[in-house]
């Protein structure tokens, strides 16, 4: 399934001849669904089918819709006679002339000139929901081409970030024994110097139970199974960002704690390594619907 981003735009219009439709959409981040539709007043009465359309196409997001009918200025008016009233006229005529006989008969430019015979063709509200439908159907197809080109772009910088912490994580394992050598014999000898009677086996048990503090092979567990899941979140696509943003606290809980465990300053700096790029996942993550 396609990963989408939260960010988008789209943008078209359509020539009526005497008018012309312009469709808008646009999207940020945002934690639910958060639709924000702005229209001419003349198209009002397509805001609650287009608000459905768009609910059911769009999961997540601060979305504006902005919908307008605009004239076209330089377009020429088809005009139309009102028949109803020029048949009115005709009989009022033909009343006035039976009274006043000696009256002149209204000439068709005196019919013509009359207010309100000829009117501009009027855009029928069917015509227009079928064009703005067709044009809802063009944009939106944009509209979610850009959300899924940006979202490829975000899904390849996180796989290359969690191949990054990856690598970081696979050095601190050989480190650890090192460490524990090294703290080994240094906590051994302040030892003997500070109890000069102090035996052997009560160095090992202090020794234990320091290696059992600095034991990090569970938190290396649990960061490579939290990289797996942003790599199979990652796959599967669809709504992910919930998911992944779930996922990089756990990552950062683990980081904080093997930062705490360390007795190293290379451990030290891969775990801070690790929470700058936890840091730039969660800020991408964000972006994701």
């Amino acid at each position: 399934m396609t990963i989408h981003s939260m960010t988008g735009y789209a943008a078209l219009e359509r020539d009526l001849g005497s008018a012309r439709i312009t469709l808008e959409l646009k999207s940020v981040n945002g934690r639910f669904l958060d639709l924000n539709f702005r229209c001419a007043e003349e198209l009002r009465f397509l805001e609650m089918p287009l608000r459905e359309k768009l609910s059911a196409a769009i999961g997540r997001g601060k979305l504006d819709c902005r919908l307008y009918l605009q004239p076209n200025s330089g377009a020429v008016p088809q005009l139309a006679p009102n028949f109803a009233l020029v048949t009115q006229l005709g009989n009022l005529d033909a009343e006035i002339r039976g009274v006043l006989t000696a009256a002149a008969p209204l000439s068709v430019a005196d019919v013509l000139r009359w207010p309100s015979v000829l009117t501009a063709e009027a855009i029928t509200q069917e015509r227009l929901q079928t064009e703005c439908f067709a044009l809802f159907d063009a944009v939106l197809g944009e509209f979610l081409a850009s959300r899924a080109r940006e979202g490829a772009r975000l899904a390849d910088v996180l796989r290359e970030r969690a191949s990054r912490m990856r690598a970081e994580v696979a050095k601190v394992e050989p480190m650890v024994p090192t460490a524990i050598a090294d703290y080994t014999e240094r906590l051994a000898t302040k030892l003997r110097e500070a109890v000069a009677n102090l035996d052997e086996d009560r160095i090992r048990q202090e020794i234990g139970i320091f290696a059992t503090k600095i034991d990090v092979a569970e938190e290396l567990a649990r960061l490579i199974t939290h990289l797996t899941e942003i790599e199979r979140v990652l796959a599967k696509g669809g709504a992910v960002g919930k998911r992944l943003d779930f996922v990089t606290q756990e990552l950062n809980r683990e980081a904080n704690t093997l930062a705490s465990k360390s007795v190293s300053a290379a451990v030290t700096e891969i775990a801070l390594e690790l929470k700058l790029l936890i840091e730039q996942v969660r800020e991408q993550v964000q972006n994701l619907e």
